[in-house]
């Protein structure tokens, strides 16, 4: 079951700032948290694929933030490479709610507190639709994927971890 009036306060700044009021009516909010992609799939009825998570990471210390499908991690020698850093930690709670200005498990592709570099896996374009996190555990919007990769700023690359 899903209720309308669901943005994060911040998250609805950020889209009226950006011009996209009209993605407010698209915001679902769900009572069960959607937390964690595995989640957010199941509440939607969509594929985990469809799943646009986004994660911060510190590339030699600076955050960036990498927006990959829900299926998928991560590989972090693949950010390091294509970033041109040193290391690559996934970043802690603390560094995550300073970036962006929200929790983990609620952080949207885009609208956050501080700039940051995005990358965008090319796997996200495999879909017409994905769904991302709207600012809080409990709610997602959907968005086509070139637009939420322009949306973000992101650059697109090849980062996720390929099956051994």
């Amino acid at each position: 079951m899903t209720t309308p009036d669901a943005a994060h306060p911040l998250f609805a700044e950020a889209l009226r700032r950006m011009g996209l009021d009209a993605l407010n009516a698209q915001i679902r909010r769900f009572p069960d948290a959607t937390r964690t992609a595995a989640e957010a799939a199941a509440a939607i009825g969509c594929e985990l694929s469809q799943i646009c998570k986004s994660l911060i990471f510190a590339a030699d210390g600076v955050p960036v933030l990498v927006l990959m499908d829900g299926a998928s991690r991560v590989d972090v020698d693949l950010v390091r490479k294509e970033l041109g850093a040193d290391a690559v930690t996934r970043a802690d709670a603390a560094l995550v709610r300073e970036t962006t200005g929200y929790a983990i498990g609620g952080v949207p592709p885009f609208g956050h507190r501080t700039a940051t570099r995005v990358l965008a896996d090319r796997g996200l374009l495999a879909h017409d639709v994905v769904w991302a996190a709207a600012g809080d555990p409990h709610t997602v919007f959907p968005l086509a994927p070139r637009e939420l990769v322009a949306h973000a700023g992101a650059t697109l690359a090849d980062v996720r971890e390929r099956p051994a």
